[in-house]
């Protein structure tokens, strides 16, 4: 309430003399909260509450103004406040990806997301952003056996798989860590992207960027179209990355000149978001409360599965999994 509070009184000395009214817009898995203010007649804007002693509003200012010199449809930045951890920014609605995904649009609207896909990565620059480097991809590896293995399952790894376990994730790391690098999004997927009504602004909106770096190229394709939100048939997906893949190539982007190679990349990709995400899900719930994100553990789960599934190298967290849900048996092996 204090927090409320506080944004009110800064409001209010933004507009001296309005009225305003406040209601909760959405939140994350962040700190970060989002109000919608009403002023009468006037657009609706969105203010951004992140706390300064748990977020730091400087990369999304940044990041900002990144995407939007892309091209991308961010939002606008209206004013802020950075010692009280407060911006207020242009609404781009509430109707997500993910509240009017159908099989008659999508095609359509993965076409738009794709194509601002490639006008960021076009105008991607090292130096800019921080790296995806392989101490990143590591620690975001490592959330997988500390919290969805050992926490979520209760069931620590022995030092031997968790050996054996670090030698799958330096094979992984090295395949990813191998992609042509461009900046990435880190959560480009359905419910980071707004579908916008006003047909003289850019489809789709482009949202929750501050976390975004300068990684493979296949990382934000993973997230869009390996989605733990919304799920397609295997080979509507491919052809949607053919698709990009051919874009890509028009405008010029370094990705791999054949189709095979790059497919394997962006499988390899998602295995490490995927180990990755488990693990942020498990801690979300155990540490933080947040239990809206369990109920979306078994579709992660099975993208790992099944791309684990395809190659021999990756066969050991295909068996940690059956495992963990006591399929040995069904498998013919045990552990």
């Amino acid at each position: 309430m204090q927090r409320r509070n506080q944004i009110e009184t800064w409001l209010s000395g933004l507009w001296p003399g309005e009225s305003f009214q406040l209601a909760p817009a959405s939140a994350d898995a962040s700190f970060r909260r989002y109000f919608r203010v009403s002023r009468g007649a006037a657009p609706t804007l969105i203010v951004m509450d992140a706390p300064p002693s748990h977020e730091d509003c400087r990369p999304w200012l940044k990041i900002q103004r990144v995407l939007h010199e892309a091209g991308a449809h961010v939002p606008e930045v209206i004013a802020q406040d950075l010692d009280q951890g407060f911006l207020v920014i242009s609404d781009l609605g509430n109707a997500t990806y993910l509240s009017i995904l159908d099989a008659d649009n999508a095609s359509f609207l993965y076409s738009d997301a794709t194509a601002t896909l490639i006008d960021i990565q076009k105008a991607s620059k090292p130096g800019v952003l921080p790296e995806y480097d392989v101490a990143l991809l590591q620690r975001e590896l490592d959330l997988f056996p500390d919290w969805f293995v050992a926490r979520h399952h209760g069931s620590p790894l022995p030092d031997a798989d968790r050996a054996t376990l670090q030698k799958v994730f330096e094979r992984i790391l090295a395949v990813n860590l191998a992609e042509p690098r461009v900046y990435v999004h880190r959560d480009y997927h359905a419910r980071n992207l707004m579908v916008i009504a006003d047909e003289t602004r850019r489809n789709p909106g482009v949202i929750d960027f501050q976390d975004a770096v300068y990684g493979p190229i296949s990382y934000d394709l993973v997230s869009l179209f390996k989605d733990a939100y919304v799920t397609w048939e295997e080979e509507i997906v491919l052809d949607w990355l053919v698709r990009y893949w051919e874009g890509a190539r028009k405008a010029g982007l370094p990705v791999r000149a054949d189709f095979a190679d790059f497919h394997r990349d962006y499988e390899w990709m998602g295995v490490q978001r995927h180990l990755k995400v488990l693990g942020i899900f498990a801690r979300l719930y155990h540490r933080d409360g947040k239990d809206g994100y369990l109920q979306d553990m078994p579709q992660v789960a099975a993208y790992l599965r099944k791309a684990c599934d395809r190659y021999d190298e990756l066969k050991f967290i295909v068996r940690l999994l059956d495992r963990l849900e006591n399929r040995q048996a069904q498998a013919g092996y045990t552990f």
